[in-house]
């Protein structure tokens, strides 16, 4: 009997599992939608073909098998992008960087930013979900991903947003600002103000778009992340990042996503591609799954399954190694005495985030400490520091959070010992002992 070397069975297997996928790829494509499987969506700015879910489709869901597997084996991905940074975004933690700091062009990544601004003005009732957008004829000249504005034509700032946030729409984003602000100019003005105020120091805009190339319209990594954070943060946005397919104009208009992961990837968020053939292929990525939120941020790629597979990586080794745990105890700690105070009792609160990013490795292991005096003696003033809590998973420190006092209790006077004296020599031998 002719004996089969190990390899040649291995490869065999290989062979058949890759027969297989193809199988269950080509079924999923025959079972989808209507105009599902054929789809093809230019990419932002000026990228053609961006959506294809063909092929495509199946090596992507082969790649999500693979790089979860790398990162539950714990390695750190290597990822292709020139530039990137991976964040939990609740506490902001960063947990892997590269040249996160280089500033480059974000193509429509910009629109973050855009979509940030038009999401507040929303909160703060300068305009209504409903209000019916005019398009000038600035707006209707616009080029690139669009869909295809009229001059004259009025369209709500609900399906204008959902242009921008699902097809990352030139038009749209050009209109709305205009309805906001007046024009773009005074708008961008605005998007620049809001990014100081983010901390993104490395970032200046141009447009509201990211169409139009500019030497001086640029940001990093980092600085996307922060935005992309801030967005986020407004549950609204949301309704419109998650959308795969949608239509405007009754039908008329139909909308794909060009952010592919939304359909391809378990628990994506959001949030923005960009493209031109000078920045390269970007992509800032966000996914949620039991309770954590990661944004990956990838900047410069070649080829737009190269950010795709940059960004999953990244997303697939943060909810394969780290977890959130309670900064603090689960209990509320309990009031604290104040000797010689006006307030007899104040509540000590633990500064900063409630919750803290470790290794899954870490967690079977962690240990609390407080550090809290048993009481205080007057003045104490809110925001004083009385304590500490010390998380360790084992030896190793984490974190040291700061417990600060809640409220302020005053010092009593002579006056108020004198009178809470007299109180107490007309009290009842009852009451005192109550």
């Amino acid at each position: 009997m002719k004996l089969i070397k190990p390899v040649t069975i291995r490869k065999s297997i290989a062979a058949l599992l890759r027969g297989a996928m193809a199988v269950v790829a080509a079924a999923a494509l025959l079972a989808a939608p209507p105009g599902i499987g054929a789809l093809s969506a230019p990419d932002l700015d000026s990228e053609p073909g961006e959506i294809r879910v063909d092929a495509d489709s199946a090596e992507l869901d082969e790649g999500a098998f693979l790089d979860a597997q790398d990162a539950i084996a714990g390695a750190v991905p290597e990822i292709t992008a020139p530039s990137a940074i991976l964040i939990e975004r609740g506490t902001g933690t960063v947990i892997y960087e590269k040249d996160a700091d280089a500033r480059r062009e974000p193509a429509s990544v910009t629109k973050i930013m855009t979509m940030l601004l038009v999401v507040e003005a929303l909160e703060a009732g300068a305009i209504g979900i409903d209000d019916a957008v005019t398009v000038s004829p600035r707006a209707a000249s616009m080029g690139g991903t669009q869909i295809y504005l009229r001059e004259g034509e009025k369209m709500s700032v609900r399906d204008m947003l959902k242009g921008v946030a699902v097809n990352s729409a030139n038009d749209a984003a050009v209109a709305l600002a205009e309805h906001i602000s007046g024009s773009e100019d005074a708008f961008v003005a605005e998007m620049n103000a809001r990014a100081t105020g983010l901390g993104m120091i490395n970032t200046y805009f141009t447009n509201c778009s990211g169409l139009i190339k500019s030497a001086e319209h640029r940001t990093t990594a980092r600085d996307v992340a922060a935005m992309s954070r801030e967005l986020l943060g407004h549950s609204a946005i949301r309704e419109y990042t998650q959308i795969w397919t949608d239509s405007l104009r009754d039908g008329g208009t139909a909308l794909t996503n060009t952010n592919r992961l939304v359909r391809f990837y378990d628990g994506t968020t959001g949030l923005k591609t960009g493209y031109t053939s000078t920045a390269g292929y970007c992509l800032s990525a966000s996914a949620a799954r039991d309770g954590v939120e990661y944004i990956a941020v990838t900047l410069g790629d070649k080829t737009s399954n190269d950010r795709f597979e940059s960004a999953r990586a990244l997303l697939s080794y943060a909810f394969a190694t780290y977890t959130l745990v309670p900064a603090g105890p689960d209990a509320a700690l309990a009031p604290i005495r104040v000797n010689l105070g006006k307030t007899p009792f104040i509540q000590p609160e633990i500064k900063g985030y409630a919750s803290l990013l470790v290794t899954r490795a870490e967690a079977r292991e962690l240990t609390r400490a407080l550090t809290i005096p048993e009481k205080l003696t007057a003045p104490v003033r809110t925001g004083d520091v009385i304590g500490f809590v010390t998380v360790k998973a084992g030896e190793r420190t984490l974190a040291e959070t700061q417990i600060i006092a809640g409220q302020s209790s005053e010092r009593l006077g002579w006056g108020d010992i004198f009178l809470k004296l007299i109180q107490m020599l007309f009290e009842s031998p009852e009451n005192r002992a109550a």
